[in-house]
């Protein structure tokens, strides 16, 4: 199995909603996506602004993304297919993502679902990310600082 990681183009839309679309947990359809604000012109326009999207391959096949805004400061997005978990990939691109984030920032943040069942609390924890607040009902803000 030949893992590998690059920067998204354009031409990876279609995959990364076909990543996006693929999870079990915090899961989202397309059109729950669109009502976000998450649309193909939109992801189009964020990549070709510059570098803000990381796609996992296993054996040439997309099988992950981390998405960050540079901006803001915060890791917007990390996805992996189901029959690639396990393998690495979340951390490749955890760690691409966070590499870029704190080129510009001495903290970080992301967003995500606050449940217990949700695996992902415990990757951001396992990985120096610590719980900073309760966003609403449903997400969790993790926040991270340079150097941990």
């Amino acid at each position: 199995m030949t893992r590998t990681l690059r920067l998204a183009t354009t031409g990876d839309i279609e995959a990364l909603f076909a990543i996006r679309t693929s999870v079990v947990q915090n899961h989202l359809s397309r059109e729950q996506m669109a009502e976000l604000g998450i649309t193909p012109a939109v992801l189009a326009d964020a990549i070709a602004a510059g570098p803000c999207c990381w796609i996992a391959e296993v054996d040439g096949v997309p099988a992950g993304f981390a998405m960050i805004d540079l901006d803001e400061g915060e890791l917007f997005a990390l996805f992996i297919r189901p029959e690639f978990e396990g393998v690495g990939l979340g951390r490749m691109l955890l760690q691409a993502a966070e590499e870029a984030l704190f080129q510009a920032h001495d903290s970080i943040w992301l967003v995500t679902d606050g449940h217990e069942h949700i695996r992902a609390n415990g990757f951001y924890q396992r990985h120096g990310w610590t719980l900073a607040g309760v966003v609403d009902e449903r997400d969790v803000r993790y926040e991270k600082r340079r150097g941990w």
